[in-house]
C-alpha cells in the first residue's frame, strides 16, 4: 500500500476547488453578516462529555474519540458544530436576548453520511436563539435561501415538516422510546406495513393519525387535508399554522410538505426544512427548531432557549454551484530592474494577482490566465494587455 493513499472517502482539495470553496466560504459568511450574524470559532476538539451533551445517539456514532495525552481524558473529535455553538450561546455569552451566531469549519466523520460523500466536511451554518416565535423560523430560512442563491444555486425548492404533528399524535400515549423510535423510523420511509406493526398497541385514533401521515405529502393542498384528518389537537393545528405562515411567505421557491418526514424527531421540537436544487439529488441545506437548547448547558438566565438554525457542507455545495471566473492576473518579469519591486508591490496592493515569471519558465503553463503584463516603458513600468 502507498504510503500516500488516504483514508476512504477522505481527499486533498486541489487549487482549483480549494478557490472555489475559499470564495464561497467567503461569500456565505458575508450574507450571515449581512443579517446581523456574528461568527464563531469552537474549537475541532473537546472533551467528549461536553461535545456530546445534548446530542442523540447517532452523533456520537459519528464521532472520533482519541485520549488526550495531557489530560488522560476522552476527546473528541466534532462531527457536528452546532452543539458547540448552542454551548457558546448558553454557558459561555448568556445573553438573555436574541443572538444570532455563524460559524465555518471542518467536522469530521466516521462514516460518510451518504454515497460518494466526504468524511470531512466543510460545515457552514447559522443560529438564531432567544425567540420562540415563527418569524425566527423565516428569517433563518430567508437567510438559508440567500445564502444558496449567493453561492449561486439556481431552482430551489423548499422542503417543509414539522416535529410537533407525529410528537401531537404521540402525546399521552403509553409508548416507550423504542416503539417511538420505530414509528418514526417507519414515517420517514413511508412504509404503511411497518408503521402498523409498530404501533398495533397504540388506540385506534392515534393507529389512523399515523397512518394518514405517510400520504400527507405534496403541495400546499396537503395541510388543507391534514386539518381533516388529523385530530384537532392544539400543538398540531398550530403546528400546521405555522407551516402554512412559512410558506406563504417565501418568494421565488417552489414549496413543498412532508408531514410524515420525522428524521431528527430526538433533536427538532417544530418545523423543519430542507433545501434542494435541481440535479443536486441529496438535500444541500438542512434546518429546523430545537427549542430548549439551553437546558442542557446550564443557561444562566432561560434553561428553556429557543433556538432554530440550518447547517450545509461548502464541499457539497461547490459541486453543484455555478463556477466562478478565475480573475485575470498580471504577469511580470522577474529582475532587478529599477522600480520593478516598487511597481509589483503597488499593484499587489491594488488587490492585483500579478505573478513573476522565474528565469528559464518562461515558457511554462500560466495557471493564472495571466491576461495583462507588467512592462517597461522608458523610465515607467506600465501594464499593458497581452
Amino acid at each position: 500500500m502507498s504510503a500516500w493513499l488516504l483514508p476512504d472517502h477522505i481527499a486533498d482539495v486541489l487549487p482549483s476547488e480549494a478557490r472555489h470553496i475559499e470564495e464561497l466560504r467567503r461569500q456565505l459568511l458575508d450574507t450571515a453578516r449581512g443579517y446581523g450574524y456574528e461568527l464563531v470559532i469552537p474549537p475541532l476538539i473537546e472533551h467528549l462529555e461536553s461535545l456530546l451533551t445534548g446530542t442523540g445517539e447517532a452523533l456520537g456514532l459519528q464521532t472520533f474519540k482519541l485520549v488526550d495525552q495531557l489530560s488522560g481524558r476522552t476527546l473528541g473529535l466534532r462531527a457536528d458544530t452546532t452543539p458547540q455553538v448552542a454551548r457558546i450561546d448558553a454557558h459561555l455569552l448568556g445573553r438573555g436576548a436574541v443572538t444570532r451566531l455563524c460559524y465555518c469549519g471542518p467536522v469530521l466523520h466516521t462514516r460518510p453520511e451518504r454515497p460518494h460523500a466526504t468524511r470531512e466536511p466543510l460545515q457552514f451554518g447559522a443560529e438564531i436563539y432567544g425567540h420562540p416565535g415563527r418569524e425566527a423560523d423565516l428569517e433563518i430560512l430567508s437567510l438559508a435561501l440567500d445564502c444558496l442563491r449567493a453561492a449561486p444555486v439556481e431552482g430551489l425548492s423548499v422542503d417543509l415538516a414539522d416535529a410537533r404533528i407525529v410528537r401531537a399524535l404521540l402525546a399521552d400515549v403509553p409508548a416507550d422510546e423504542t416503539v417511538r423510535a420505530d414509528i418514526h423510523r417507519a414515517l420517514a420511509t413511508k412504509d404503511a406495513s411497518e408503521l402498523a406493526r409498530v404501533s398495533r398497541g397504540l388506540p385506534a385514533a392515534t393507529r389512523e393519525g399515523l397512518r394518514a401521515l405517510v400520504g400527507l405529502y405534496g403541495g400546499a393542498e396537503v395541510l388543507d387535508k391534514a386539518e381533516k384528518v388529523l385530530q384537532p389537537a392544539p400543538e398540531l393545528r398550530q403546528a400546521l399554522s405555522d407551516l402554512k405562515w412559512l410558506a406563504s411567505r417565501l418568494e421565488g421557491v417552489r414549496v413543498s410538505f412532508d408531514l410524515a418526514d420525522a428524521r431528527g424527531w430526538g433533536y427538532y421540537s417544530g418545523a423543519r426544512f430542507a433545501i434542494y436544487a435541481e440535479g443536486a439529488g441529496d438535500a444541500l441545506l438542512r434546518g429546523g427548531r430545537y427549542d430548549g437548547v439551553g437546558a442542557v448547558f446550564g443557561h444562566k438566565l432561560d434553561r428553556e432557549r429557543p433556538a432554530v438554525g440550518f447547517s450545509l457542507d461548502v464541499k457539497q455545495l461547490v459541486r453543484v454551484a455555478a463556477s466562478r471566473p478565475l480573475r485575470a492576473a498580471i504577469r511580470a518579469p522577474w529582475s532587478d530592474a529599477p522600480g520593478l519591486p516598487a511597481a509589483v508591490a503597488g499593484l499587489r496592493r491594488q488587490g492585483e494577482t500579478v505573478v513573476c515569471v522565474l528565469p528559464g519558465h518562461e515558457s511554462e503553463i500560466d495557471e493564472f490566465h495571466c491576461d495583462r503584463e507588467l512592462v517597461r516603458h522608458g523610465e515607467r513600468w506600465v501594464v499593458i494587455a497581452l
